[in-house]
């Protein structure tokens, strides 16, 4: 499937805020690009460049987590998660992987402790905010609400 055809696929033409009993949670990162609004409000805030831009962004994104959660918003509060554990997944293959390369030549290259120690800091900061949702007992309620409808 291309990203064109993603782009058109009529799944992502849906409001989730306006209409979330047809989000559908789905794995790990999925929906992270296309999921709107929340695409818009949430991938503007996400970086890890750098120790101090991955707590800013960190920090934000769970900010907006709470508004979410103080709204009723499952749907937001997971998309923020899933904004957290991105940052904590790509900050931790370029602590990892040179240049952020898991694979040279279609081979998987072996991790390297630390090829950039910055983004292992960086990755530890989501981390630390990650956690923090995975362990509300708010989201675990809404999630099991939002799967019971």
């Amino acid at each position: 499937m291309t990203d064109e055809y993603e782009d058109n696929d009529p799944e992502y033409d849906i409001d989730f805020r306006e209409n979330p009993e047809q989000y559908e949670i789905g794995r790990g990162e999925e929906g992270v690009f296309k999921v709107q609004p929340y695409k818009d409000e949430l991938l503007a805030l996400w970086t890890f460049k750098t120790p101090d831009e991955a707590e800013e962004s960190a920090k934000t994104i769970y900010e907006q987590y709470e508004e979410y959660r103080e709204n009723d918003d499952f749907p937001g509060m997971d998309m923020a998660r899933k904004y957290l554990q991105m940052g904590y997944t790509r900050a931790m293959r370029y602590a990892k992987y040179p240049g952020g390369q898991k694979y040279l030549d279609g081979e998987e290259r072996e991790p390297e402790e630390w090829a950039d120690p910055e983004k292992r800091e960086a990755a530890l900061i989501f981390e630390e905010r990650l956690e923090r949702v995975r362990e509300d007992a708010d989201y675990h309620e809404a999630k099991e609400t939002h799967r019971e409808r």
